[in-house]
């Protein structure tokens, strides 16, 4: 439905979704930052995009008068919508992909990305005119939908530091794992995460599992082993 919006926080987010909606047909009129009047930010647009850190965005929702007919929507995936009141019409449109810059934010939004949103149908219609994939995600399973995320992006990202203080150990570069890592999510977008999965846990090999650990350096023990049990729980649901 493409119309008039203004955002409230030019950082990464703010300024990868500014773009991507200019380029689906919307009109961003301009972006306001933390020093900027904001009380008539919802004046004169349809959608106005608070993008600022999740710490602030009650506040913002609250130095801005409320318009009737302009819809207010926050970005975050932890929030619910009542950190936007006293706004009427409320909704909240996650993209579920990290936002870097140099434009690479702005290409993955309007690559068929997932949105998680609730609230104000207009949501939807904006994940719609970006060519995305909407998935309604309730108040009361934000913080699980948001864990799950953050498991999916950070908690990767975490084990392949690990892998790479190991391999550094032994003077392999990290690189030589990444086409591996790649790989295998590769593996579960065509298979599945049961069918995926592969290694010691997946056969039941305990014995290299405990090779392993006494490879390791103490500190890197725990993790392994946390790490390794959700294998074990994984692979229990193999039909195999």
């Amino acid at each position: 439905m493409a119309g008039r919006a203004r955002i409230i926080g030019p950082g990464r987010a703010g300024t990868a979704l500014g773009r991507a909606m200019e380029v689906s047909g919307w009109t961003v009129v301009e972006f306001l930052g933390r020093h900027d009047a904001q009380g008539g930010a919802a004046d004169g647009v349809d959608l106005l995009v608070i993008a600022t850190p999740d710490r602030v965005v009650a506040e913002t929702a609250l130095a801005v008068e409320p318009v009737a007919e302009t819809v207010v929507v926050h970005m975050s995936g932890a929030l619910g919508l009542e950190v936007l009141l006293p706004h009427t019409r409320r909704a909240s449109v996650h993209p579920l992909v990290s936002l870097p810059g140099s434009g690479v934010g702005e290409r993955r939004l309007l690559d068929g990305a997932w949105f998680a949103v609730d609230g104000d149908p207009l949501a939807g219609m904006l994940v719609d005119d970006l060519g995305g994939r909407a998935v309604v995600v309730s108040a009361k399973d934000r913080a699980a939908y948001h864990a799950a995320a953050v498991i999916a992006s950070n908690h990767l990202v975490a084990l392949l530091g690990q892998a790479e203080r190991i391999a550094k150990s032994i003077g392999v570069p990290l690189e030589a794992f990444l086409e591996l890592a790649a790989g295998s999510v590769d593996n579960v977008r065509d298979l599945g995460t049961v069918n995926a999965l592969t290694g010691p846990a997946a056969r039941g090999d305990e014995a290299t599992i405990r090779a392993h650990l006494e490879a390791l350096e103490p500190a890197e023990r725990t993790s392994y082993l946390a790490v390794a049990e959700l294998a074990r729980r994984l692979a229990e649901l193999s039909p195999s």
